[in-house]
């Protein structure tokens, strides 16, 4: 996910039915490149299938090494959260982060508290309760573009760690949709799928009219979700 809302990867690269052999070679091409990899664009195939679920294919050193990647690749993007079949590696990973100063104002409208990093195999979240909210986001696979997007305000989040153990985290505001939008990755879903369309918007575009704490004056002007977010 972008922090405010490059470049194919191998087009031979195996989707959803990958070996574990194949998975460790594309991660050991990634890690062995010497140079931070691209980040794979819509349209690429590895965006929408569903990655295959972590069974122990990476061993520790390995999976630790590609997680020190997929947050320095994140880092350089900028971003809050990066999924591993966004460098074309198509393994349920994803690294989080969003450690941002953003304006009180825009914060608090967007319930926005800083997330510490964490790592998460085969997530998968269930909402709470049956509040939603809606709010731009972008994507660092699709290039130039901010939609809003209506998602569950909270979620459950169960996942395993990096160190093979299963949790459990709840989740709410802005934490729970990167949690939400990188989980959906995983899934083969971006958010352009969830998008109120009317709302698409260039990143000019969004930061010159619709950069407001809440999406009051766009939903007003663009003409979507009429009956409020």
């Amino acid at each position: 996910m972008s922090a405010d809302a490059r470049n194919e990867a191998n087009h031979d690269a195996p989707l959803s039915g990958a070996s574990d052999d194949q998975i460790r070679e594309l991660v050991d091409h990634v890690l062995d490149a010497g140079v931070l990899p691209p980040i794979v664009q819509v349209g690429h195939p590895v965006l929408r299938h569903r990655a295959v679920p972590f069974t122990g294919q990476l061993d520790e050193e390995r999976l630790g090494r590609l997680i020190d990647l997929m947050r320095r690749v994140m880092h350089k993007a900028p971003g809050v959260g990066l999924a591993a079949p966004q460098l074309g590696i198509p393994l349920q990973l994803a690294v989080l982060e969003d450690n941002f100063e953003v304006d009180p104002l825009v914060a608090a409208a967007r319930g926005r508290e800083p997330l510490p990093f964490f790592a998460m195999l085969n997530p998968e979240y269930t909402p709470l309760g049956s509040a939603h909210s809606a709010f731009y986001e972008g994507c660092l696979s699709v290039n130039g573009l901010q939609a809003a997007v209506r998602r569950p305000t909270a979620v459950r989040l169960d996942f395993t760690a990096a160190d093979g153990t299963r949790q459990q985290q709840e989740f709410s505001g802005w934490q729970a949709r990167i949690v939400q939008h990188e989980t959906d990755h995983l899934h083969g879903i971006l958010y352009l799928d969830r998008a109120e369309l009317r709302s698409l918007s260039s990143n000019a575009e969004y930061a010159s009219r619709w950069s407001q704490p809440d999406i009051s004056l766009a939903r007003q002007e663009l003409g979507f979700l009429p009956g409020g977010a």
